[in-house]
């Protein structure tokens, strides 16, 4: 005999289906989602639950005639390395796309991917953070796509952070474990004792530096691009924020200086940056940028001391974005100043009259896109690199947020309570998320 049951969703609207005893929960999930028009979610028992994972049917679910279920979905989420994405779907699984060996194909760790709270990669690898604490990873094993000689201590984790080569993760006890490339962070062994009360992580291409409770840094990684600061250690008290180039580290301390340590080529040594009044710090490939508090631009490069700093002629900078050799930067009154490689994005010269009311920038490795305020989309730089999203315009309205891996953008599209996402750029780099696009709806 079958009963009615209502699923609501957080907004008020509710949906009554006829379910028989014998029918599985994720298929009023399915049928839920259908009435109610939206993608996945977590469906919850009338306790306000999560049912237990397995295909369990309403009778073993206990459920009654005119039982209230809840339909929970988290917002659609993104992250990606270099050649893929992987995106957290509303129900808290993960479906992935781009190329296989970089992390666009999960299969060996589907079933297993439940409950994702976080998803952070490296250049060829993913790794999942789960509701228990508990971290699976895929994608190329060299870049921290197997996690398994850590798996026993991944435990209570509290977040993941990573690096090109390998992953960090801190734990509930400030403590941390490393994975991937040994030579470029993935080992930590030297200075692990050190490592307790870690607040937050940064990486150059090869190396990592992490700041404790109390100011100081600890680094490890390949030693000829940060993961030496012994001649820094002396001068990095009460550290605020670090960013690294692909070989030098800068970090910013509470009064607003910098300094900066890094390759053995410009004498091992650690300086300090001849700027003042940091706010902020950004790092492209071989540059970086500072806002500083009048919200003006200073940029220098490995060596601040022979080769200068220049400053720019921007004023009001909220926020910098990065290509491999360009630079964008969002003023106060919603317009992008850009400057560097122009092939990588450092001319908006052709875009510039669309460049008004933007809300964010993104950049992929040779590009740029910018989110305005009406949920439009303007993008610049390598068309190869995601530089020309004319294919794809009309579908970009209402974008909520914007992605990007080296090759490619992912743009979430909010329509009403449906969420969609639209890519462009390299097909086979995630440029083509056909196969996410059916997921979306499962």
């Amino acid at each position: 005999m079958s009963i009615v049951v209502r699923v609501a969703l957080i907004s008020g609207s509710e949906a009554e289906i006829e379910v028989a005893p014998a029918c599985s929960i994720d298929e009023l999930r399915r049928e839920a989602q259908r009435r109610l028009g939206v993608g996945r979610g977590k469906l919850l028992s009338p306790s306000g639950r999560y049912f237990p994972d397995g295909d369990i049917t309403v009778a073993q679910a206990e459920l009654s005639h005119g039982d209230l279920l809840s339909l929970h979905r988290e917002p659609l989420r993104l992250a990606s390395t270099v050649h893929a994405f992987a995106a957290i779907l509303g129900d808290g699984t993960v479906v992935t796309w781009g190329h296989d060996a970089h992390g666009g194909s999960s299969t060996a760790v589907r079933p297993e991917l439940k409950h994702v709270k976080q998803v952070q990669a490296t250049g060829s690898a993913f790794a999942a953070l789960l509701a228990d604490g508990s971290v699976l990873a895929w994608g190329n094993p060299e870049c921290g796509g197997d996690c398994s000689s850590v798996q026993e201590r991944l435990v209570n984790v509290k977040r993941i952070e990573a690096g090109f080569h390998a992953f960090v993760a801190i734990l509930d006890t400030g403590s941390v474990v490393t994975w991937g490339d040994a030579a470029f962070g993935g080992q930590c062994s030297e200075v692990h004792e050190q490592l307790q009360g870690v607040q937050q992580v940064s990486c150059t291409g090869y190396a990592f530096a992490a700041i404790l409770d109390n100011g100081s840094v600890v680094t490890w990684g390949h030693p000829a691009h940060g993961g030496d600061s012994r001649a820094a250690q002396h001068l990095l008290k009460n550290v605020q924020q670090i960013k690294g180039t692909m070989s030098s580290f800068a970090a910013v301390l509470d009064d607003g200086s910098v300094i900066q340590w890094g390759p053995p080529a410009y004498g091992a040594k650690a300086v300090q940056v001849p700027v003042e009044n940091v706010q902020r710090l950004e790092a492209g490939f071989h540059e970086f940028v500072a806002i500083l508090q009048d919200a003006s631009l200073v940029t220098w490069g490995h060596d601040p001391w022979a080769d200068g700093i220049t400053v720019l002629p921007f004023k009001n900078v909220q926020h910098v974005q990065v290509t491999d050799t360009a630079f964008a930067a969002l003023l106060t009154d919603g317009t992008v100043a850009s400057w560097g490689d122009a092939d990588s994005g450092g001319d908006s010269d052709a875009v510039q009259e669309q460049l008004h009311d933007v809300r964010c920038l993104e950049s992929s490795g040779g590009a740029f896109a910018a989110l305005l305020e009406d949920g439009a989309v303007v993008t610049w730089g390598d068309r190869q690199r995601g530089g020309n999203s004319s294919s794809v315009q009309a579908q970009l309205k209402n974008t909520r947020a914007i992605y990007a891996n080296g090759y490619a953008f992912a743009a979430i599209v909010q329509n009403g309570p449906v969420e969609s996402v639209v890519t462009w750029g390299n097909a086979f780099y995630g440029g083509d998320s056909t196969y996410v696009q059916a997921q979306l709806s499962l």
